[in-house]
């Protein structure tokens, strides 16, 4: 079996730290020169002939975090190493899965483009905005749930009448498998948007009197979505709110609208590096679940283990 190299790219540097201490390597030395433009130049100071290497970088922010890792992935494959993973704990333009409206790009299918033509032998992410984006690439792809890192989060709270609930349609199917794990209801946040990070108006399809709601989403933004369901929530006479989301973009004015809102608490994880803290806000590490999976995959053993 080849060795395991673990490398990380500028953005993930303390998460992937974290994966390797976890799996039981020492993260590997490259460096990142840049020219006086901004043009970066990534190379390994070890050797990885024969390796199977792991690369681990978050796309958020987007544009020089994605190629940067794919100029990583090109840099190893040129190395000689013997496979490839590219492990994105948040795979950015996810939002961007279809064609919802005339004369866009299906941005998540041409960032699996470039990462497979960069030279990635598999890919490992973390709640992909929406499944069949695993679809768009022709080549193996692991794709883990936040579940894992939540569920027991929630079981040591022990919420006497918990209830779980939606922020949109598009997230039935993820608060529907919470709700059966843990074999209470849930509710749906019913939403209209005006343009993208903008909620023209809500409803709330169910009933929460007297429950304590926990929202459940894959990431959250400028967080309006959720801070308006809060609202409407508590409105609607729910004994508290709280949220669990896997991937904390938080971007715009989302640490301002998290502390005026409702919540109790935002629940994320550290898919992407918190640019300040907040008493709302509780992150919780995905290094033990990526390090477990890695195991499963360097060993051929299944990854199914890890779901709950």
């Amino acid at each position: 079996m080849s060795e395991v190299k673990i490398f990380s790219g500028e953005n993930s540097r303390d998460l992937a730290e974290k994966i390797a201490k976890r799996y039981g390597k020492k993260l590997g030395d490259l460096t990142l020169s840049r020219f006086s433009d901004g043009e970066m130049s990534p190379s390994f100071d070890e050797s990885i002939r024969g390796c199977t290497v792991f690369l681990i970088q978050s796309t958020n922010p987007p544009s020089d975090n994605l190629l940067e890792l794919c100029l990583l992935i090109d840099a190893a494959k040129r190395a000689s190493a013997y496979k490839v993973c590219a492990v994105i704990p948040y795979f950015g333009y996810a939002r961007q899965d279809r064609k919802d409206r005339p004369r866009v790009s299906i941005a998540a299918k041409l960032i699996a483009n470039m990462l497979s033509s960069a030279g990635a032998d598999r890919i490992m992410a973390c709640d992909l905005h929406a499944g069949q984006i695993q679809g768009f690439f022709d080549l193996p792809l692991d794709h883990l749930n936040g579940s894992a890192i939540f569920v027991p989060y929630l079981e040591r709270l022990n919420l006497k009448d918990m209830i779980f609930a939606a922020p949109d349609v598009g997230g039935v199917a993820r608060a529907r498998a919470y709700a059966k794990h843990f074999e209470v209801e849930m509710v749906v946040c019913d939403k209209h948007r005006k343009r993208a990070n903008e909620v023209a108006s809500m409803q709330v399809i169910g009933d929460v009197e007297g429950k304590d709601v926990v929202l459940v989403d894959d990431l959250v933004d400028t967080a309006g979505t959720l801070c308006k369901a809060a609202e409407l929530l508590k409105e609607k006479g729910a004994k508290s709110v709280r949220a669990i989301t896997t991937h904390g973009v938080l971007s715009g004015k989302a640490y301002e609208n998290i502390e005026n809102s409702m919540l109790e608490e935002l629940v994320i994880t550290d898919t992407i590096p918190l640019k300040r803290t907040s008493e709302k806000i509780k992150v919780l590490t995905v290094a033990e679940l990526f390090a477990k999976a890695i195991h499963a995959v360097t060993g051929n053993t299944s990854i199914s283990a890890l779901f709950i």
